[in-house]
């Protein structure tokens, strides 16, 4: 008997603000992802930054800890960034 796959995070009509911020946050990661692997220092760490925070809003409004605890701890490490090299 064969189950049909559903997915459990809240669709687009129910959330659409939530669908979106999701969609461009992982649209901004994917383009940090290329810019590291351009070399392209410090704007990696900028869109990294801000793809993170989108995430880390999405993973509040879904409740998911999991992702509310990578993505703040990957928010303090690139702010930890920012200071590093404003700094030095």
């Amino acid at each position: 008997m064969a189950h049909e796959s559903k997915t459990h995070t809240p669709l687009k009509e129910h959330h659409p603000t939530v669908w979106y911020v999701k969609w461009v946050s992982s649209i901004i990661i994917i383009l940090a992802m290329i810019a590291t692997t351009n070399d392209l220092y410090p704007y990696n760490m900028f869109l990294q930054f801000f793809g993170c925070l989108g995430w880390f809003w999405v993973s509040i409004k879904w409740n998911d800890r999991a992702l509310i605890v990578v993505n703040a701890v990957a928010c303090a490490i690139f702010v930890n960034g920012f200071v590093m090299y404003f700094k030095g």
